[in-house]
């Protein structure tokens, strides 16, 4: 079965490469596309999503995603500063969110909901695969959710305008972009932006050290089993180096990556989406976007949900296979696959979650439904309100970490009690 589905799993890279060159329309389609198989098998391999670095250090203690998340977000930083310095930023579409009640609002909402479905925007992509039945029942409450938050996002002002603004966020998005406030450094800016990233990061990991401490000290680390594995990955021994050996194979297609290999190949393929689209990456829009679309089919008119949700009739019209940032997320899911079926993981892994109660159904929903709602008011995901606008040097993405962890401990608290 192994082999099978190790063979399956070649074909299957050829077939999206062959397919995706070939059927979608044009060129940046099909970069996105790679880029999203290159996501998705990143994700799956290293055992990483942004919703565990609350949901891990709760359930067990351990912060190391969390402190992982770190590097991966100055690493992008640093990339970053090769596109804007001495460039126009307002060039690029860089997410200098706005910061307002709706981003503390909608950190909490989607910190809470996250905690529920065990993943978010990202993750409920690759679930998909590892998770179905959870994924699913998420990944149609979070559309719901993203769908009843556009008209919010699109006209309260608590949602659009921000309450501090710099000069060049005002021109993009109403936030504050952190190379304006070091004009004087003599580098555009960007050295004291850096510097103050670096500064955050650091804070972050000192005090994840610390709180993992306090588990340790009380008895309650248990640590992430996946996490134990992936630290147990021994150097290759070059003695008894063979090319075409099982031992080879298995290094290179199936042993999981470390947290840090993880992030520094999330890191690469960010700089390369934010160099060839000039934007960052981003995931949930389009959910609210497939749930209109599955609404038209009872005979609502784009008009209708245009009308609605204050979204252009023409997001409702677009086939699936002619939008950017939904090849990218189907090509999320496609690596998610390969890297299963290349490893021969992907029958048993497919199979572990299967079963779920009604309970688990209805928090589930009620995850996806929150995360939905919070990405509306914060503008984003953990991708489009954390990742990409700190990879911008944007505030709002720090903002929005701290209430989104916040809501990550309550609804932590509460999912304990429910269970």
């Amino acid at each position: 079965m192994n082999r099978r589905e190790k063979v399956l799993g070649f074909i299957s890279i050829l077939l999206v490469l062959i397919l995706g060159k070939t059927l979608l329309n044009t060129d940046m389609l099909f970069f996105r596309l790679v880029i999203g198989v290159g996501l998705g098998y990143t994700l799956s391999r290293a055992y990483t999503g942004f919703a565990g670095s609350v949901n891990r250090a709760f359930n067990t203690g351990s912060t190391k995603l969390m402190r992982t998340l770190m590097v991966l977000f100055f690493i992008t930083t640093l990339l970053t500063t090769a596109f804007l310095f001495k460039k126009d930023p307002t060039t690029y579409d860089l997410w200098i969110n706005p910061i307002n009640l709706g981003l503390i609002l909608g950190g909490i909402l989607f910190g809470f909901g996250m905690s529920f479905s065990s993943c978010c925007a990202s993750g409920v992509l690759t679930d998909l695969v590892t998770g179905l039945p959870r994924a699913f029942v998420t990944l149609i409450f979070f559309s719901l959710g993203v769908f009843l938050g556009f008209p919010v996002q699109n006209t309260a002002s608590w949602v659009m305008k921000s309450w501090f603004s710099t000069p060049v966020g005002e021109k993009l998005y109403g936030g504050v972009f952190l190379p304006d406030l070091f004009k004087f450094d003599g580098l555009d800016g960007y050295l004291g932006a850096i510097i103050l990233t670096g500064i955050f990061c650091s804070i972050v990991i000192f005090l994840a050290y610390a709180y993992e401490k306090k588990r340790k000290d009380s008895n309650t680390y248990v640590g992430h089993p996946m996490e134990k594995i992936q630290v147990e990955n021994k150097s290759l021994d070059s003695k008894n180096y063979k090319l075409f050996s099982e031992d080879m194979y298995n290094r290179i297609f199936d042993k999981p990556w470390t947290l840090t290999q993880g992030a520094i190949v999330i890191s690469i393929l960010f700089t390369l989406l934010m160099g060839v689209t000039a934007a960052g990456w981003g995931a949930s829009t389009p959910y609210g976007l497939w749930f209109g679309k599955f609404l038209m089919i009872f005979g609502i008119t784009p008009d209708s949900l245009a009308a609605f949700t204050k979204m252009p009739a023409k997001a409702y019209v677009t086939p699936f296979f002619q939008h950017g940032v939904s090849v990218q997320n189907f090509g999320i899911i496609l690596g998610t696959i390969i890297y299963l079926l290349t490893a021969g993981k992907f029958a048993k892994t497919f199979m572990e979650e299967m079963h779920i109660s009604l309970k688990e159904i209805m928090l589930f929903a009620l995850g996806g439904i929150t995360m939905g709602l919070g990405t509306r008011l914060a503008n984003g995901c953990n991708v489009g309100a954390l990742y990409t606008p700190i990879a911008n040097f944007s505030l709002s993405g720090w903002v929005f970490l701290i209430f989104m962890v916040l809501g990550g401990i309550i609804g932590n608290k509460l999912a304990k009690k429910l269970a």
